[in-house]
């Protein structure tokens, strides 16, 4: 059983998928690649848990076998009715395959259309009997992209269920579609909305919901961010107006990053047990670790919205789980551990050759010991400008340090290799440090 993070048993490990609390457990898909620790023919594997701590791995749910998607099961949501469990996702088919590699089609020839799975308890899932395509290749490309259309996102308002799904205007423009359906099956196209001037040429993941009355998008724009060394595929969030009677949506220009280390990607969020909105999302491996594994999914965070800023706090199991005190990182349990600080202008601090620090209104995260540096890969990030408060809380583990500042007012991820076991702390910060409590471990 795996604590605290999710990865995968061995192999490959992409976007989070059909993320959903049902029959009093959280259910997990991901997108798996389960022969070899690089990406591939997409299946979901599935992990459960009963606090959002503790994962147990359940095998692979979905895995190709129609028409539709024989070549790849992709991103998609999951939603409760009646006590079953109905999953929505991409189904790719390739229309030339790589002869060296049938795993991989040759330049971007694939068509992908909409598709539904039903289970009726959450473990057992017929890939023959119970999966069906629900919205076809789309031909008109002036309504959906018969390549660049996926990542269903379903959700009920009211009477109806609505689903938002990526797409693209002639791979140049980002675009979001919009459909309704009175029984979860049927779909009518909607609307569409899309925004110009360097918002990407398409809109993967996209993720709607309401916070305390706030309307809030995560979308995973590609080709947004542009730096050479960062990849160019970044998630962003923002406060947006929605109608749901005509599927209407106003995107304004101001965004935030969903994490500021840009390494994270592809988030997906659900409800849990207590009505918090909670997102987990994938870290990005430049190589696989130890050569068997690569991807993991982030500290489950809560969706929270004040001051028209949107946070994204550490949910209070994983918080709650943090609780034995440790003089040293040395005496840190196997799923990692916590470090706690304030951070002052001109202060910092390394955790085991993670450098973050204090400049001005800013904190700064710097991790180029702790990359290959062939990689050439972006070392350094930054927050904005700080709100107020100078609190930091550390989750550490061997290939993911995320850094969260004023519980969750910026959020700094970054995927590191060969983490050091010592905190040096040349300023004199007062530090402590936590790991799993004795129930945890």
């Amino acid at each position: 059983m795996q604590k605290i993070h999710v990865k995968p048993d061995g192999n490959w490990m992409n976007d989070p998928n059909g993320f959903i609390y049902y029959k009093n457990q959280y259910h997990l898909f991901y997108q798996c690649f389960p022969y070899d620790a690089r990406w591939g023919r997409m299946h979901w594997a599935h992990v459960v848990s009963n606090d959002l701590v503790s994962w147990e791995h359940q095998g692979i749910a979905i895995f190709p076998s129609k028409m539709d998607d024989r070549d790849g099961c992709f991103s998609g949501s999951a939603i409760e009715d009646d006590g079953k469990m109905y999953l929505y996702y991409t189904g790719v088919r390739y229309l030339k395959e790589n002869p060296e590699d049938i795993n991989l089609c040759l330049d971007e020839q694939f068509i992908s259309a909409q598709m539904m799975m039903i289970s009726e308890d959450g473990y057992h899932f017929d890939n023959i009997k119970n999966k069906r395509t629900i919205i076809p290749v789309s031909e008109n490309s002036k309504v959906a992209d018969a390549r660049h259309t996926r990542d269903p996102k379903v959700w009920k308002d009211g009477d109806a269920w609505y689903m938002v799904l990526g797409s693209t205007i002639n791979d140049r423009q980002g675009k979001l579609l919009f459909f309704k359906s009175t029984d979860k099956e049927n779909w009518t196209y909607e609307n569409s909305t899309t925004k110009e001037n360097g918002f990407g040429w398409m809109w993967e993941c996209p993720d709607y919901f309401e916070v305390d009355g706030n309307q809030i998008l995560v979308f995973s724009p590609m080709g947004f961010y542009k730096d050479g060394k960062s990849y160019e595929n970044q998630s962003i969030c923002m406060q947006v107006n929605f109608e749901k009677e005509t599927c209407h949506m106003d995107i304004p220009d101001t965004y935030q990053y969903l994490d500021y280390g840009l390494d994270l990607y592809a988030p997906q969020t659900t409800v849990d047990e207590e009505g918090r909105r909670v997102l987990l999302a994938w870290l990005r491996m430049p190589a696989p670790v130890h050569g068997q594994w690569s991807g993991m999914q982030c500290i489950p965070r809560v969706v929270e919205v004040k001051n028209k800023h949107i946070y994204f706090r550490v949910h209070p199991n994983i918080k709650n789980a943090f609780t034995k005190k440790i003089s040293s990182p040395n005496e840190a349990d196997e799923n990692g551990y916590k470090v706690s600080f304030a951070l002052e202008d001109g202060e910092s601090i390394d955790v085991g050759g993670f450098q973050i620090m204090r400049k001005g209104n800013r904190v700064y995260t710097d991790r180029s010991g702790l990359l290959d540096e062939t990689w050439d890969m972006q070392t350094e990030f930054s927050t904005p400008d700080l709100r107020d408060g100078s609190q930091i809380d550390v989750y550490v583990d061997p290939n993911l340090i995320e850094v969260f500042i004023n519980d969750g007012e910026y959020v700094i991820s970054n995927c590191i290799y060969n983490l050091g076991k010592e905190i040096h702390n040349a300023k004199n910060v007062k530090y402590e440090i936590y790991t799993l409590h004795e129930t945890d471990v």
